[in-house]
């Protein structure tokens, strides 16, 4: 069976000081509610039969940060950050912009779900519940230990 493949978008911007600043979104939901360290991610979603990986890159920023607020990028300036691989295994394939996104404007998509377990009882949550910006080292500590690589190759390209 082949591995699942996510496409997404890691945003930055620089601060006061030249030092750059990564948005990372945490997945909503009941089973990430207590996570936070570990728990983060760069917008990103899975990538559609027939769809083209930098396209659902831009589209899953659209819906993880909400279509009026996420920032309109160029496809063709996105910084190629390449492909990392998660502990599941599923393969995200991963771009950089620089651009500004506030995010007490997030307005992430919703998923249904039945919760609590097996009540018969569907819920809505949305699929991210915050958007934050972080310095490189806090990014480390919050992002998925298989994103961590993508916020070395970009620090690495901003050098």
């Amino acid at each position: 069976m082949a591995s699942k493949r996510s496409a997404g978008v890691l945003l930055f911007r620089r601060r006061q000081g030249g030092e750059p600043e990564y948005l990372l979104v945490h997945p909503g939901g009941p089973f990430w509610a207590k996570r936070d360290e570990g728990a983060w991610s760069i917008p990103k979603g899975e990538i559609e039969d027939g769809e083209e990986a930098r396209a659902c890159a831009l589209r899953e920023l659209a819906e993880e940060l909400g279509a009026e607020a996420a920032p309109r990028l160029d496809p063709e300036r996105l910084l190629e950050l390449g492909t990392v691989r998660q502990r599941a295994g599923k393969l995200v394939e991963a771009w950089a912009a620089e651009a500004e996104f506030d995010p007490d404007r997030l307005a992430s998509n919703t998923f249904e779900m039945e919760w609590p377990p097996r009540s018969g009882r569907e819920q809505s949550f949305p699929e991210v519940d915050r958007a934050q910006w972080f310095g490189l080292e806090e990014a480390r500590r919050r992002i998925l230990p298989g994103q961590v690589e993508l916020l070395d190759r970009l620090a690495e390209t901003l050098e």
